[in-house]
């Protein structure tokens, strides 16, 4: 692709605490074939405790413009929503802070998206579980996301940030565009897409833009696979309920309880009938059974907050449309 025939492409990444894994994404950014216009640094930290990395990015001499800011409230939607407001492309591309970006990760999205007139492009978060990680953890790949065909359009029950490519026009259009409603519960990128494809957007899904996401040692344990689990039973079931994926009627929230129960009290079931085959395969009935006790727990109005800082990590409100990747 000749350089005057690049696109503009701004990449943007929210950041918190990760100072050393946000400098690794962005050396990634300055050695991309198809290199960024603009890269957009957004941190929820409120000392901006990330500003010295981007300072230290930036007199590197990097052939981009690259914009700090600090968003001080606790809410991943808002800060999503401020790295937007200073993106200045005719394309975003979002990739989180502890992942990273081959060389060729940008220029693949880009080509997807050309290739077949899409308004976004999906590509993969492949883990990176740590050799030393637990026999169990390693057996049950916990951390696997789904993969798409080709070129697809991707379901919506499998839209999801850490990896995608879209179209600004969509984006400003948008109110937000990530709801803040949704800033410490997670799911807010979920959203966003549904309602992308609701009005029109062609999201498509390559294999030929990967990330890889290294496993931290905080989320090698039961206790994190539950407690994401929790979230995006919570936020699948706020979504369902509430018509984001397609108009719902009485009968059809009644199925819904139902089946989630069905499948809480299977999983209960299975967890130590599973055990002799497995560590692996009773957490992964675990996590099953988390998913939909967060399914149902929404019902009550309570709600994980997967964002939250402080003693408490959960609320009791009303319920609100979001969702996220099923456990079940």
């Amino acid at each position: 692709m000749a350089a005057e025939e690049n696109p503009s492409i701004s990449v943007c990444i929210p950041t918190f605490r990760r100072n050393e894994r946000l400098r690794a994404v962005l050396d990634d950014l300055a050695q991309q074939q198809l290199l960024p216009t603009q890269v957009v640094v957004v941190d929820n930290e409120p000392t901006g405790a990330a500003r010295p990395v981007v300072d230290q990015f930036r007199a590197t001499g990097v052939p981009f413009r690259v914009d700090y800011d600090v968003q001080t409230e606790p809410n991943i939607s808002l800060t999503r929503n401020r790295s937007v407001q200073l993106a200045t492309g005719e394309w975003l591309a979002f990739v989180d802070d502890d992942e990273r970006a081959p060389r060729h990760w940008l220029r693949e999205l880009m080509a997807a998206a050309e290739k077949t007139n899409a308004d976004g492009v999906l590509g993969p978060v492949e883990p990176q579980v740590p050799p030393g990680a637990p026999a169990w953890i390693r057996a049950g790949r916990f951390y696997d996301f789904p993969h798409q065909q080709e070129c697809a359009e991707v379901p919506l029950n499998c839209l999801r940030f850490g990896n995608v490519l879209l179209r600004a026009t969509f984006l400003r259009a948008e109110n937000g565009p990530f709801d803040p409603s949704y800033g410490l519960m997670a799911g807010e990128d979920a959203d966003l897409l549904t309602r992308l494809a609701h009005k029109g957007a062609k999201i498509i899904w390559t294999e030929r833009a990967p990330v890889f996401e290294p496993v931290e040692a905080a989320r090698l344990s039961l206790r994190y696979l539950v407690l994401r689990a929790l979230s995006g039973g919570q936020g699948f079931a706020r979504y369902t309920l509430s018509g984001g994926f397609r108009p719902i009627t009485w009968a059809g929230e009644a199925w819904f309880v139902l089946r989630s129960a069905l499948q809480l009290l299977i999983a209960a079931v299975m967890t130590p009938l599973a055990l002799p085959f497995g560590l692996h395969q009773s957490a992964g009935w675990i996590v099953k059974m988390a998913s939909n006790f967060g399914k149902l727990s929404v019902l009550w109005g309570w709600h994980y907050h997967a964002y939250g800082r402080g003693a408490s990590a959960s609320s009791k409100s009303r319920p609100a449309a979001a969702h996220e990747r099923s456990a079940s």
